[in-house]
């Protein structure tokens, strides 16, 4: 087995593999020295990553089970293309940041998701997929509150729950096909199911969502950033490769669309309605693999791509409002603009992607997957996806913008962002508008030839028409759309309010039978051991001492009684 896998792996060095080791150097380095390290062992990332020519790579036998740690193809290389840059992009706005422990977890969780897009069966994307878990989780709990680790406790056992089901999944497909191989999974039963609520759970979708609303706005200011590119993103990819054309999928991402827009009007803290619109995005590109065509397919890869990084774009510039005000809730921001300009602006670009203004990047990807569903002619698919498109520019370009930079004076006096982060955002922003202006370059990446052309008068005038609409709805209803000092549960209603109140509720209601339950039992164990005592105890028969002759004896009686047995 040494030798497949030296063949195997004495060409080519896996990318997450790289990443890790070079990772393990991180806690040994100090100020300027770790800084610059960090940015070299991303660039140098991104740099491995983009010179991956297609083929598999990696291939090796373990235990009886055929491995493939890296297929690359365009499917793939799309995707992880994406996170070596953001990896890049995330490193430089969290230059300042002095926490060991969060560059090492930021470092493993980008290596975990590019390892889960490059694994070629599904024994290594699971090993990656856990990995994902374990090294997001720090991201959260390393804010140090006490809302951060309660959350942290909760994302943690939501994705323990649907690391099991895949687990479960990947188990029942190997007994019914023999196969651990990763391509679309058409077989009939529970494998199937149980693999792909796995992949829903980390995509997001309800009602299976609540923990990326109940986690993201708890992470550090930094971590958010990964966070709000890699976990969703790799669930897409897995869906496009294993679930194209399921059905249930366009149902649900339609869903998913205007679930997100619907709880964002009740937000107030600014990350947690970005984290809503995560969640009615990736509801794009769920309907887009759903519907499997081939423009569907290419509309959820170009959307996933443009996403993370208007996505970034947009927690950076929350995040950075963040850092310099300490404030998170549109209820105590407001006449930011004037003192941090620079933010505003490059964070207005981000809400112009993502509201899919033309010759923005959103614009590009989301009018994909909209035009996937007319020439399918999914009318109602179509409207939804359409009505979910308003409400990401109601929210995210008009919403937030206004209260939090714009609005009534809040008094408070930030200074600029530090300058770390302004460059961040500036190199996201440039690729929200050079793949709006020059969308060839971004369909040459895709997994199948793109026969498209998003600058088309219908669309244009579709879309402007939109935007045009509900950016005079918003002021009109100015006064009703501003955030509320309070929290929306979503559905994690049921687990951090139903669950509890009814233990307590149990628990004060059925006091004297829980105690006599207890009684009855500690009775119960207290006859048990007092029998135990009499029988084996130090006083007891069995315990006192036997001469050697008649242990002899009854050896030979037992031996004895045993052939009899057999015998007979």
């Amino acid at each position: 087995m040494a030798e497949t896998v030296a063949l195997a792996f004495g060409a080519w060095l896996h990318p997450s593999l790289l990443l890790i080791l070079g990772t393990l150097a991180i806690p040994f380095l100090r100020g300027r020295v770790q800084q610059g390290y960090r940015l070299l062992l991303a660039l140098v990332f991104l740099w491995v990553v983009w010179t991956i020519a297609p083929g598999t790579y990696g291939s090796l036998r373990f235990l009886g089970l055929d491995l493939v740690a890296g297929r690359v193809d365009t499917l793939s290389l799309v995707f992880a293309y994406v996170f070596s840059l953001i990896t890049v992009i995330g490193t430089i706005y969290s230059l300042h940041v002095k926490d060991n422990v969060q560059h090492v977890a930021a470092f493993l969780y980008a290596a975990a998701a590019v390892g889960v897009v490059l694994a070629g069966d599904l024994v290594t994307l699971y090993v990656f997929w856990e990995l994902m878990m374990l090294a997001s989780v720090w991201l959260i709990w390393r804010r140090r509150t006490p809302q951060s680790y309660a959350a942290g406790m909760r994302y943690l056992l939501v994705h323990s729950a649907g690391g099991m089901l895949l687990l479960g999944g990947i188990a029942l497909f190997y007994f019914q096909t023999g196969s651990l191989a990763f391509e679309q999974i058409d077989i009939a039963g529970p494998a199937f199911y149980l693999i792909l609520i796995g992949f829903m759970i980390n995509a997001a979708v309800p009602p299976l969502h609540a923990w990326l609303s109940d986690a993201y706005p708890e992470a550090t200011v930094t971590g958010a950033i990964f966070l709000s590119a890699l976990t969703t993103k790799t669930a897409v990819y897995v869906l496009i490769r294993g679930f194209p054309g399921t059905e249930l999928l366009i149902w649900m991402g339609a869903v998913m669309a205007l679930w997100g827009v619907v709880y964002a009007v009740l937000a107030n803290d600014i990350r947690r309605l970005l984290a809503y619109h995560i969640i009615s995005q990736v509801g794009y590109m769920v309907a887009g693999v759903g519907m499997g065509t081939a423009i569907a397919l290419n509309g959820s890869a170009a959307h996933a791509f443009t996403h993370i990084l208007y996505k970034a774009l947009l927690f950076m510039g929350a995040g950075a409002v963040i850092h310099m005000t300490g404030k998170s809730k549109l209820t105590e921001l407001g006449g930011l603009y004037k003192y941090m300009p620079y933010t505003f602006l490059l964070y207005m670009i981000g809400a112009f992607s993502i509201s899919a203004f033309p010759l923005f990047s959103g614009f590009v990807s989301k009018t994909m997957v909209l035009e996937a569903a007319a020439v399918d002619y999914r009318m109602w698919i179509w409207l939804m996806l359409s009505m979910a498109s308003a409400g990401t520019f109601l929210h995210t370009g008009l919403k937030l913008p206004y209260f939090t930079f714009l609005g009534k004076d809040s008094g408070l006096r930030p200074q600029e962002a530090p300058w770390n982060m302004l460059l961040a955002m500036a190199i996201a922003a440039f690729f929200c508008v050079f793949i709006g202006v020059y969308p060839a370059w971004l369909y040459g990446l895709l997994p199948a030839p793109v026969d498209y052309n998003a600058y088309t008068l219908d669309h244009l005038f579709w879309e402007l028409q939109l935007l045009l609409f509900t950016g005079l709805g918003f002021f009109v209803l100015l006064k009703h759309v501003g955030g509320e000092a309070r929290i929306s549960l979503d559905t994690d209603w049921l687990y951090r309010r139903a669950l509890p109140a009814t233990a307590r509720r149990v628990r004060d209601r059925g006091g004297a039978a829980w105690q006599g339950l207890l009684t009855l039992a500690r009775r119960g164990i207290a006859g048990f051991v007092t029998g135990l005592a009499r029988h084996h105890g130090p006083g007891s028969l069995l315990a006192g001492t036997w001469p050697t002759g008649s242990m002899v004896l009854w050896v030979a009686i037992i031996l004895a009684g045993s052939l009899l047995i057999y015998y007979v």
